[in-house]
């Protein structure tokens, strides 16, 4: 006779484990304890055999007889349940293995990734990380286990590889969560037990006296065998020198990834995939940025703004860098430089926050934390503090434009923002105090966002 819901909550315990029968071979198993358990009794190629389906109440009378139901239904096709529930168990096991779920989170993103990208990051992955926790499943896997993993890439003395690679893992982890394979990511906190970075080499450039005259190369560069290809190349290193990008970012840069560049607020938006430390970046461009972008869209029919000589390709990895070879500055001067002058030139300048400065250079937050809470992109103050940048490199490309002239004249003190631009503050001699300025408020009062 089939059970009732009482009699299987009521059943107490014994001294000697015995049986409840539900019908067709289903029956609970009461042990001394106390403990209640679901077990189907079955015969399969000619032998008997137990299947468990798991406690009451966790497991209930209706859910037993389901599991029942679903287990004669594979018999009656000729399969094993005890063998079928295994290879279930071994196919989600699987499923839940670190490189399993690596590479799903892999190939979730692999399409919006540079392909050269993507292929370095599963290359560190099946060097450095699959091997030693890749079998693992990813809910098991601990702290002190990752960073052992990670000590061993620390030891054959590749520290930015090692940062990377937890930051990968971190990813993985933060995948498997959404994905429901674990709860928690390890590698939460595990910055500070890292080996320091090295000691920054900072990319060569010149002093701050110097650069007005790198500038005005830039301006009157020639060093190409076309017009067409300098025209290129000049307005390449002048558009990186506007908006504190990286080489790479200004010889990808797309049409599609420019918003709003009629209106008073530009922007330029590049993806993660584009970025070094893969977070999108918002770059607010100042006039003399959309100006030069205009003259681009005019003289050119490519996807590219700063198309190579191939149509469809953009510029080459060498081409800026070469040109500042030409110019004289081999072994003074790099492209990317040009960033660590901008940000010399705002620190320097005691009127730009700090978080600013970082933030408009796309570096990553020390503090991990802090980084993870974070989420000011400041674009208002930026695109104040990049307006200043470009207004001080007018002054030394267009002296006669602007109303004043580079070598020792005054400059008119008038600004977009009603101040006197750092450019305008800083020059009664270029040749010597280029950008000292004073100190100044960088907003308004109620503008500091």
């Amino acid at each position: 006779m089939p059970l009732k819901e009482l009699e299987v909550k009521y059943a107490s315990k014994r001294q000697r484990p015995y049986k409840l029968s539900d019908g067709g071979g289903l029956h609970l198993l009461v042990q001394p304890s106390g403990s209640k358990l679901w077990r189907l009794k079955y015969r399969f190629d000619g032998k008997e055999k137990l299947l468990s389906f798991g406690k009451y109440p966790v497991v209930t009378l209706a859910i037993a007889r389901e599991k029942r139901n679903e287990a004669k239904a594979l018999l009656d096709q000729g399969k094993d349940p005890a063998e079928t529930k295994k290879e279930k168990k071994r196919k989600r096991l699987a499923l839940e293995r670190f490189e399993s779920i690596a590479r799903a989170w892999h190939a979730n993103r692999v399409e919006g990734l540079d392909p050269a990208h993507a292929k370095r990051v599963i290359n560190r992955m099946e060097r450095d990380v699959f091997p030693i926790i890749g079998d693992r499943p990813v809910a098991e896997i601990t702290a002190p286990e990752i960073l052992d993993m990670i000590r061993l890439v620390e030891a054959r003395g590749a520290l930015d590889i090692s940062r990377r690679l937890k930051q990968g893992v971190s990813q993985v982890f933060r995948f498997a969560i959404a994905s429901g394979w674990a709860t928690i990511d390890p590698t939460l906190g595990l910055n500070d037990a890292l080996k320091p970075k090295p000691p920054v080499k900072h990319m060569a450039r010149v002093s701050s006296a110097e650069f007005p005259a790198l500038v005005r190369a830039i301006r009157d560069y020639d060093g190409e065998e076309t017009p067409r290809r300098r025209e290129i190349t000049r307005d390449a290193l002048l558009f990186t020198l506007l908006t504190w990008v990286r080489t790479s970012e200004t010889r990808f840069a797309k049409w599609d990834e420019f918003e709003n560049l009629d209106s008073a607020e530009p922007l330029w938006r590049l993806s993660p995939q584009r970025m070094k430390m893969e977070r999108e970046h918002l770059v607010p461009l100042p006039p003399q940025a959309v100006e030069l972008l205009r003259r681009r869209r005019r003289e050119t029919n490519d996807e590219f703004v700063f198309p190579g000589a191939k149509q469809g390709k953009p510029i080459s990895e060498n081409t800026m860098i070469y040109a500042c070879y030409r110019m004289g500055y081999l072994g003074r001067q790099t492209v990317h430089g040009f960033r660590g002058l901008a940000s010399t030139w705002a620190n320097e300048a005691e009127c730009y926050k700090p978080d600013w400065i970082e933030m408009a250079l796309a570096h990553e937050d020390e503090d991990e934390v802090r980084g993870a809470y974070n989420s000011a992109l400041y674009l208002s103050p930026r695109r104040r503090m990049l307006q200043d940048w470009a207004n001080m490199i007018d002054v030394i490309t267009r002296p006669a434009e602007i109303g004043g002239m580079v070598r020792g004249v005054s400059l008119p003190l008038a600004s977009p923002h009603g101040t006197a631009t750092a450019a305008q503050r800083s020059l009664p001699d270029a040749r010597t105090a280029f950008w000292r300025r004073p100190r100044r408020p960088a907003l308004k009062a109620g503008m500091d966002i």
